[in-house]
């Protein structure tokens, strides 16, 4: 999934990145040139894949029916979700496959993701690269990562035990919208002062990979404590 991607050769690299490691499904929120020639040219024999992108308009539409998207990142962030090495995330993101859609999602070539969209995913990623030259091409960082995706798919899978169908992204952020809605209301956070509490707790809720009943659950306690008087005992 590439992220407000400027340059059309890019998208044609990646896309024959992708194919190589037997990926298909690509993803573009709001690319500058797209269909362009020059992703055509640079697709080689990938213009299957080319072809059968998909194009959204926001990061939240692209990853509402995924269970798990993984922010590709090349520095640090300030709260961000839990951090790994692309290695350690691929054998995550495989395992995850096996349940639903999962995401690997890769900012603009000039300024990587912006906070907000590292925020919306599960888990962040980086490729331990030499520090003092981090800088690596955008197709360069894709194929790295498909790379590593191949190899934990080529692994013998992990079992699965009495394991729930898990959330989609899309249910995650209803769960954030309900519980500012709750906090708002209760007095406990104050919108014209939010510090840091937001990305606290989109931390902490990824970090738990709620399953679809869990997230039913916490609403529905939320739900509860809406209708009853904190005033009273």
């Amino acid at each position: 999934m590439l992220s407000h991607p400027s340059h059309p050769g890019n998208i044609g690299s990646v896309a024959r990145a992708m194919k190589t490691m037997g990926l298909s499904q690509l993803v573009l929120v709001r690319p500058k040139r797209f269909p362009d020639p020059q992703a055509e040219a640079l697709s080689s024999n990938a213009r299957d894949v080319l072809d059968a992108a998909r194009v959204v308009d926001t990061l939240e539409e692209a990853l509402a029916s995924t269970v798990m998207a993984v922010a590709t990142i090349s520095h640090g962030y300030e709260l961000t979700p839990e951090v790994m090495t692309a290695r350690s995330a691929a054998r995550q993101v495989i395992d995850a496959a096996g349940q639903a859609d999962v995401a690997l999602v890769f900012g603009t070539e000039a300024n990587g993701l912006s906070v907000e969209e590292v925020g919306r995913c599960t888990l962040a990623a980086h490729i331990p690269s030499n520090p003092e030259y981090t800088s690596l091409n955008l197709a360069a960082a894709v194929q790295i990562f498909c790379y590593e995706l191949r190899l934990a798919a080529l692994e013998d899978p992990l079992p699965v035990l009495d394991a729930g169908e898990p959330a989609t992204l899309d249910d995650i952020e209803q769960l954030h919208r309900h519980l500012e809605q709750a906090m708002v209301t209760t007095g406990f956070f104050d919108p014209a002062n939010p510090k840091r509490l937001l990305p606290r707790l989109r931390r902490l809720v990824a970090r738990a990979r709620l399953e679809k009943e869990e997230v039913r659950i916490l609403r529905g306690l939320l739900r509860t404590m809406a209708r009853t008087d904190p005033t009273k005992p």
